[in-house]
């Protein structure tokens, strides 16, 4: 006989969906007394018997993904964290990548700033990066959608930000920071969310999915829930050189000790801990598979998105999906703002098999809204699941968040 009194998926879906107002009021009283980031995105497997977050972005892309219904919704949740933190801002600063190429993304920079237009703030996409300007301070761009968007040189004047002679009064970072913004941010009075200190060029996957296990430990001890129904199992291994292979032994080690706890069928997630973008991510069925990694594969696992050497892993259960879209494999991803689950989408992949890794090339997105879910409505149990999960692994990425203020301060 179980010790929980909700053991199984099915039992969690119908628990989720007619406790839905006792869970999320557990939620924000714990949101309540953390630094939460003021967006936030959660990729989901859901597999036969499981649900569980396999990333969690602090500097989420893809609002173009999100339907028309879910990003109407979306600014007053901004608004709300804005007032909090800095009630008399007018002038909000989106700090953006670099990667200006990127026509999807730039579509992603305008759904982002519709949602603030919405609320009456005076949007502007913002750069330190000065090798973009090189005509003036300014870069008119158009969109993959034919939208035109303008990115403004940002300066740090005066303890301030600045384009032009326009000061910026609230900054959304949108940059992920595997490469460090070359700015001194501790001399900058301008409110930056989230904190540039939980970038990549610092931040760990590993850190993340350890905080996880312990906000869904609690979470689970209070309600009664087995906690394997919503977490994968991981391991974390350091000091990887793929270039060298130094540390392959290791690695391989830990695969097999993680495979130990699983079926047989199941396979094994290597991640980069500072991996993003989907890169530095490989799927095996043993450690054998490790050792006698080819050279490509090496390649691939050793350098990320700008030339960020990876040398921690993180190893994570293998989740097959069960959902498709057309046929097609397919995992969801959930979007948060101010802590609050505001919209989603999927991402399929034809390229892909239900155990891969589905950010990858050949991705496609799916819209679906989940603005309308409720306590009680059967329809929405799956949604309803996501957006509990997703608060929940944002919930643990609070206490990233908290290490890494106080980590500034101590360094100031």
């Amino acid at each position: 006989m179980s010790i929980f009194k909700t053991s199984t998926k099915d039992q969690l879906e119908s628990f989720v969906s007619n406790h839905w107002n006792e869970l999320n009021k557990y939620l924000d009283d714990k949101f309540n007394q953390m630094p939460t980031p003021i967006y936030s995105s959660v990729d989901i497997r859901e597999g036969v018997n499981k649900f569980a977050p396999v990333d969690h972005n602090f500097y989420p892309a893809g609002f173009n993904n999100l339907c028309n219904l879910d990003l109407n919704n979306t600014g007053k949740y901004f608004n709300d964290f804005i007032k909090t933190n800095a009630p008399e801002v007018k002038t909000v600063g989106i700090l953006t990548e670099s990667h200006t190429k990127n026509l999807f993304y730039l579509d992603h920079l305008i759904s982002l700033g519709n949602c603030l237009i919405d609320e009456d703030y005076d949007i502007k996409y913002i750069s330190f990066d000065n090798s973009l300007f090189t005509n003036g301070d300014s870069l008119t761009l158009t969109s993959q959608s034919k939208l035109p968007i303008t990115i403004h040189k940002a300066t740090s004047q005066n303890s301030g930000t600045f384009i032009n002679n326009q000061e910026i009064d609230f900054i959304i970072m949108n940059n992920d920071q595997s490469q460090k913004i070359n700015i001194d941010f501790n001399e900058i009075q301008t409110p930056v969310h989230p904190s540039p200190t939980v970038g990549w060029y610092q931040r760990e996957k590993n850190h993340h999915f350890s905080y996880y296990r312990n906000v869904v430990n609690d979470f689970c001890e209070y309600f009664s829930i087995n906690p394997d129904l919503i977490q994968a199992k991981f391991k974390s291994v350091n000091h990887i050189d793929f270039s060298t292979k130094e540390g392959l032994d290791k690695l391989s080690s830990g695969v097999d000790e993680l495979k130990q706890q699983l079926s047989s069928e199941q396979k094994i997630f290597i991640k980069a801990s500072k991996g993003t973008y989907g890169m530095g991510i490989s799927v095996v069925n043993s450690g054998e598979e490790v050792v006698s990694m080819n050279r490509k594969k090496r390649n691939k696992m050793d350098i990320g998105k700008n030339k960020i050497k990876f040398k921690d892993v993180l190893i994570q259960e293998g989740i097959d999906t069960i959902i498709k879209y057309d046929d097609i494999p397919a995992e969801i991803t959930i979007y948060l703002v101010n802590g609050h689950p505001v919209g989603g989408f999927m991402r399929a992949n034809p390229e892909k098999t239900a155990s891969c890794n589905l950010n990858s090339r050949g991705m496609i997105f799916k819209k679906y809204c989940i603005s309308e879910i409720r306590e009680g409505e059967d329809h929405n149990l799956k949604e309803a699941v996501y957006s509990i999960v997703a608060r929940l692994s944002t919930l643990a990425s609070t206490f990233e968040l908290a290490g890494a203020l106080k980590q500034g301060m101590n360094n100031d």
